[in-house]
Parts: C-alpha cells; structure tokens; sequence
C-alpha cells in the first residue's frame, strides 16, 4: 500500500487540477489512498477536497497550526502502508507516477528515499525572460539516470519514502517551510539530508514523472525576483549549516566575498541594462537578487550574535521571505 501525502494551504486555485489528475491515475500493485492536509486554509479548499471523495481513496484532515512542515508531521502520522510519497498541492502526477514509484522502491530494497522527475506544467506559454533563469528554482530536477542520488536531488513534489523512516521517529522541521504567506524555504532538502546523514539511501527514479504547475501570476518580473532574493538567502544559510563551513571575513555582519560579488554583479545588471538587451537584463537582475539574497543569509547566519540572531531572522522572513517583501530595482 502506497499513501501519498499532500499539505496544501488556501489550494483552491491549483487542486481541482491536481485532483483531477489523480482520479486519472494507475492503481499501483497493493493499492493507495491520498491524504490531504488543510493547513489552516481560509478559502474553499475543505469544500473542494471533499468533492472528490467518491472518486479518490481520500481522506480528509485539518491541521490549525500554519505551517507546511507542521500539517505534513501531521499527516505522516496517519500513514498507512508500506510506501509513503510526499507531495505538494501544485504538482500534476503523469498517469503511471504511482506504478512507477512502487516498482522503484520494490526492486532497489536497500534504499528508502525516492525521488523523481519534475518536470513545468506551465499555465500559459512562458516568456523568453522567464527561461533565463535557473530552472531549479522552479523545483525542476535535472537530467539524472536512473540509480543512486544524494538526497540533496530528491526534491519536495516527489518525496518517497519507506515507513520504516517515519515509523522511526523522523519528521519535518517545523522551523522551516512555508507558515502561510511567510517562508523559510529548504524544509525538504533539510527533511531529506538528515535521513541521508543517518544511514538511508536515495534512488532516483527516472520514469517517475510529475509537473510543477507554474501559474500564470508567478510568471512575473517583480515575483520572481523577490523569488530570487528568498531563494539565495535560504540556499546559504543551509550550505553552510550543511558543509559546516569556517567563519569568512565579514564586512558589516555579511560575508566580505558577497559583498563584493554583489557589487560586481550589480555592475553587469546595470550595463544589461544599458544595452537595453531586455532578457539578458533580466537574467544579470536575477542574479544581483539572488546574491542579495545570500548577503541576507550570510547576515543571519554570521554577522548577528546569538543573542539577536532570532530577532534578524524574524525581520528577514518579514522582508525576505515574503511574497509581499521588496527587491532591488531592476
């Protein structure tokens, strides 16, 4: 029995798509049921999720607490089965995902981490500008063969992972992730290290394939770059938690080396845009951002002491992490 588990928060816009894909599914060997965790969802997501309960094995739960990380613990506690596979509410599962992922975890029984291939599910045609950027921020994996990965490439739209993992106590860290509108991004890339660093090893598995939805409104200049910025802060910080790497020398609490990349990179954006070259602008913008981004994240990490270092991270969620936050005006 596979059980596919799925947080979503105010999915409205993306589950009836979701859903309806799922309904289109091939029954794995064993079987499977879905459950779905409303993280707290003000919208009519409840109402939308249990309109498919005659036609999917769901089930239903509600978990109050904000906070992606939190509703998936919660739902890892209802797991049933032998197989368990983490998913986003914006994901779109080809017909044969489920086939293929049990007979991934089937034939390979010394590894217990699974993952697959995402791949866009663009709501409209993308703009030349948007594919200039690194597609992996859109959480679409590279091209990797078939056979053993570092858990750093399995990524949140396909989490897989044998029971005997959760069974043994390991769940998210629920300091990371998404917490409503605010977000500390690498909840999963740290979810999956940390079972990596305890022994269990990581299968990719190629014929597993499965479509982040990029949606119309994310396919804008201004968001993507405050994208940028969140994307750089969080990368750092979780590098050099990872790597345990030395203490740089700081300029103003930020890594010296960043500062001084960003003032190099703020030069190429800025004859970009001279050139009046509107995509290869774009590109030097987002670049400028996401080394910003690490800037941020060097600060948190390094410049602060420990005693204000939970007040800095507070202030760049709040301007960071943020949707609504600001970016430097490219």
């Amino acid at each position: 029995m596979i059980t596919v588990l799925m947080a979503t928060h105010n999915g409205a816009t993306t589950l009836p798509t979701v859903l309806e894909a799922y309904c289109k599914l091939d029954p794995p060997q064993g079987g499977w049921n879905l459950l779905v965790v409303d993280n707290g969802s003000t919208d009519n997501t409840k109402s939308i999720v249990t309109s498919f309960k005659q036609r999917l094995p769901l089930t239903y739960l509600f978990e109050p607490v904000l906070g992606k990380s939190a509703a998936l613990n919660t739902g890892l506690d209802r797991v049933t089965g032998d197989f368990a596979i983490m998913t986003d509410d914006d994901v779109v599962p080809q017909r044969d995902w489920l086939v293929q992922m049990r007979a991934a975890a089937d034939s390979h029984p010394p590894f217990a981490l699974f993952g697959g291939v995402i791949v866009p599910h663009w709501q409209i045609s993308p703009p030349n500008w948007i594919l200039t950027v690194p597609q992996n921020v859109f959480a679409i994996t590279p091209a990797l063969k078939e056979g053993p990965i570092p858990a750093i490439l399995i990524w949140g739209a396909t989490i897989g992972v044998r029971t005997e993992v959760i069974q043994a106590g390991y769940r998210f860290d629920v300091s990371m992730g998404p917490v409503g509108a605010q977000y500390r991004m690498g909840e999963d890339t740290e979810f999956v290290q940390r079972l990596e660093n305890a022994g269990f090893r990581g299968w990719h598995c190629k014929s597993a394939i499965a479509g982040h939805m990029i949606l119309r409104d994310e396919i804008n200049k201004k968001r993507m770059l405050r994208r940028a910025i969140r994307y750089g802060s969080a990368f750092y910080q979780w590098t050099c938690k990872r790597e345990l790497l030395s203490r740089p020398e700081l300029l103003f609490g930020t890594p010296r080396y960043i500062v001084r990349e960003v003032l190099e990179q703020a030069m190429r954006a800025a004859r970009a845009q001279f050139l009046r070259d509107s995509d290869t602008a774009f590109r030097e913008c987002w670049q400028l951002c996401y080394l910003v981004g690490q800037a941020i994240g060097g600060r948190i990490f390094y410049g602060a002491p420990p005693a204000v270092k939970q007040k800095s991270l507070r202030i760049s969620r709040n301007r960071a992490f943020s949707p609504k936050g600001t970016s430097p005006g490219c």
